[in-house]
């Protein structure tokens, strides 16, 4: 066995940054086949925000650019993304953290469980989080 086929051991969660994380993918306007296709590749803010995000079934309906990274930017805080880097800085372009790969392969375990509707209790804490801006 190589060095590069040998799995790598999973990073260990609090169950608050879990809570967290998941509150704020449930309340996001994204569905997971953004997550699933983040899995394999990055991708950009451009096949996220306006129609193209309809049509690449990420959203329900069109985002405006400054909608979409924001909504972005706070999966990233909470640690589910990161913005992607190239050899001249910062993209355009969002990718999977473990802790989103961590969750990803928790839903798809769970498909028939609905782990991605919010509830009137998630989006409550996940603004105010937002407002407040809560590590936990």
């Amino acid at each position: 066995m190589t060095s590069a086929s040998k799995p790598r051991p999973s990073i260990r969660y609090s169950s608050q940054t879990i809570e967290r994380a998941e509150r704020a993918m449930r309340c996001a306007p994204f569905r997971l086949k953004l997550l699933l296709t983040m899995v394999h590749q990055s991708v950009s803010l451009i096949a996220i925000a306006g129609q193209a995000g309809l049509h690449n079934q990420y959203t329900d309906k069109p985002l405006s650019e400054m909608t979409a990274e924001n909504e972005l930017l706070w999966l990233i805080q909470v640690g589910l993304l990161r913005r992607e880097v190239d050899g001249q800085g910062l993209t355009d372009s969002f990718r999977l953290t473990p802790l989103g790969r961590q969750l990803v392969q928790k839903w798809q375990a769970n498909q028939d469980s609905a782990p991605y509707q919010p509830t009137f209790r998630d989006r409550f804490y996940n603004a105010l989080n937002r407002w407040l801006r809560l590590p936990v």
